[in-house]
């Protein structure tokens, strides 16, 4: 698959694609109700997704551990 033909999935296909793939070991952060632009008003719900690579208790350590790398680089 090129780049240009991910323009033709929906972005939950593509999610569930990347999540059944065996060698995925993440999550998967994304709007609940999609983004049609980088800037929005008010508040934006967002979900996590991840497959058996890790157990919930692992995605939460891992979302720790990346909130404090951004806070430490603003």
């Amino acid at each position: 698959m090129n780049a240009g033909e991910l323009e033709f999935f929906a972005t939950q296909d593509l999610i569930d694609e990347l999540l059944r793939r065996t060698t995925f070991q993440g999550v998967v952060v994304h709007a609940v109700e999609g983004a049609k632009s980088r800037h929005w008003e008010g508040e934006r719900r967002f979900a996590v997704s991840h497959n058996a690579n890790l157990r919930t208790e692992e995605v939460g350590r891992l979302l720790n551990v990346i909130s404090e790398y951004i806070a430490c680089r603003e």
